[in-house]
């Protein structure tokens, strides 16, 4: 087993090193910006209108299983989990401040990425044998790169997302409510393994328009709650935000000197711990929003891909901002308690000290009661979490074996559940690291590759004289030239 965990340690720290996805993610995102002219910028207040307002469409042709909003759900569902939580108190915990400063590259560029993503997923998605839709990297590489390269990088994609979500999707997540709660009441961990099994069970038979159902009920209140508590925080402490900003600038380029009990971050680890957290927790470049947005009831594949930039806006820009923020102002960063701590204990140890302290400030109260509600945000995050991931790897095996493993993949992914809550998992984040990277390799190739279908698409949609109005049909869209695949496949 060590020499395992040493060799995978090396795999990962050539998959997230100067050399490899690290360079891959930025290009990407700054190329995509690029060739979008600055759309995550320009067209963001439409895009949260889209999401947040008018949340579906109702015009002719709009095929789909869930609607925008239920398909933006079930992606933040996804996406604001543990990372959110320990991802982000990992980062700042063992990267230093300046590692906020390289989420907020993964998150305003990613934004760029994710709508590209999105924009593929829904345009070259298909309907599988049960009448629903099936979309996301593994298709739009296939379908739309010619030959064996398409074929390859496709497979490579499924075979990795089905794998990952064992472990981004499922181990981590189950890992930190179990730990979180244990904590919080002494309940015993195999006690939480089995109730939280036995939820996601019940969901998951309801398949995507369930876990839809789900998601758009809770994430908002989830979103809403923990935002609230980081600004009662921030507030207490509103004399240290410029000076904590100030910091973040000052170190992310830099590295962050030996303060306290903290032992200093050289400049690529903090750059490291900076995209690899953000990308943990916003998932832009991993691809898995495109299966989640491939879902979504829709005649154009633009205004899903708006909706679905959003998700990264929200996830990155604003709850990673907060929770790091908390973390940086209050000081616990730097301090010698979650010393001992590793992985996931050790961000949600520093975030629940840094609420704590917080809330404590303002009220003793809810200084008590910041473990209690930490906890509580761990357990609906990863839970979420849980259940968008188990579409996204049920996805990705439908794409590698049809229909007729979806029901033992399921069975297998809640047994996991169980496994998670229970087993000690140290090594699982750096798997988890390791298999993020491998599955998005194969989907950056092939966003840079499939970039002149994006930018045509956009440009046309656009150029339309009713884009604003999602009850507008826009045919005309889809009749022009240089639309469809690099090899000329048609995708309806």
């Amino acid at each position: 087993m060590d020499q395992l965990l040493e060799m995978a340690g090396v795999l990962n720290g050539v998959v997230w090193g100067p050399f490899v996805l690290i360079p891959l993610l930025l290009i990407t995102g700054v190329y995509l910006t690029v060739r979008l002219q600055l759309l995550q910028f320009t067209k963001l207040g439409h895009a949260l209108w889209l999401a947040f307002v008018r949340r579906k469409e109702t015009a002719e042709g709009s095929e789909g299983d869930i609607s925008h909003y239920q398909a933006l759900s079930t992606a933040l569902a996804a996406t604001i989990g543990v990372g959110n939580i320990a991802g982000v108190g990992l980062a700042i915990g063992v990267g230093g401040p300046g590692a906020l400063f390289w989420m907020w590259v993964t998150g305003v560029f990613g934004m760029a990425t994710k709508y590209s993503e999105a924009l593929l997923g829904v345009k070259y998605r298909t309907t599988d044998e049960k009448g629903e839709q099936a979309g996301g990297p593994m298709f739009y590489l296939r379908r739309g790169l010619p030959g064996r390269l398409g074929m390859f990088l496709g497979g490579a994609f499924a075979v990795f997302g089905a794998i990952a979500a064992f472990g981004i999707g499922n181990g981590t997540q189950a890992n930190a409510v179990a730990d979180s709660i244990n904590n919080v009441t002494g309940i015993d961990q195999w006690i939480i393994g089995a109730v939280l099994m036995v939820l996601t069970a019940v969901v998951l038979i309801g398949g995507i328009k369930g876990i839809g159902r789900v998601a758009a009920a809770v994430v908002p209140v989830m979103i809403l709650g923990f935002i609230i508590m980081n600004l009662l925080v921030l507030a207490a402490n509103y004399d240290q935000i410029l000076p904590s900003f100030g910091l973040v600038f000052q170190s992310a380029f830099t590295g962050t000197s030996a303060i306290g009990g903290f032992a200093g971050a050289g400049l690529m680890f903090m750059i490291r711990q900076g995209v690899s957290r953000g990308i943990f927790s916003n998932e832009s470049g991993l691809g898995t929003g495109a299966i989640a947005a491939a879902a979504a009831k829709t005649n154009q594949p633009v205004r899903q891909a708006l909706v679905s930039m959003t998700q990264t806006f929200i996830d990155t820009i604003i709850m990673l901002t907060l929770t790091a923020m908390m973390i940086i102002t209050t000081g616990v960063w730097y301090s010698d308690e979650a010393a001992g701590a590793e992985g996931s204990a050790k961000g949600v140890l520093l975030t629940t000290n840094a609420m704590e302290i917080g809330l404590g400030s303002i009220s003793p109260l809810l200084g008590a009661f910041a473990p209690v509600f930490v906890a509580i945000a761990v357990a609906i995050f990863a839970y979420t979490t849980i259940l968008g991931w188990s579409y996204y790897g049920e996805r990705c095996v439908v794409y590698l074996a049809g229909r007729k493993l979806v029901l033992p993949y399921r069975v297998v992914f809640v047994l996991v559940v169980f496994v998670g809550a229970t087993a000690s998992l140290d090594a699982v984040w750096l798997f988890s690291d390791i298999a993020n990277g491998l599955m998005a390799l194969p989907n950056l190739i092939g966003l840079l590759l499939l970039s002149p279908v994006i930018v045509a698409e956009t440009r046309r949609f656009f150029a339309h004289p009713d884009w604003r109005n999602p009850d507008v049909v826009m045919d005309d869209l889809d009749k022009g030239p240089g639309v469809d695949g690099v090899d000329g496949v048609e995708s309806k």
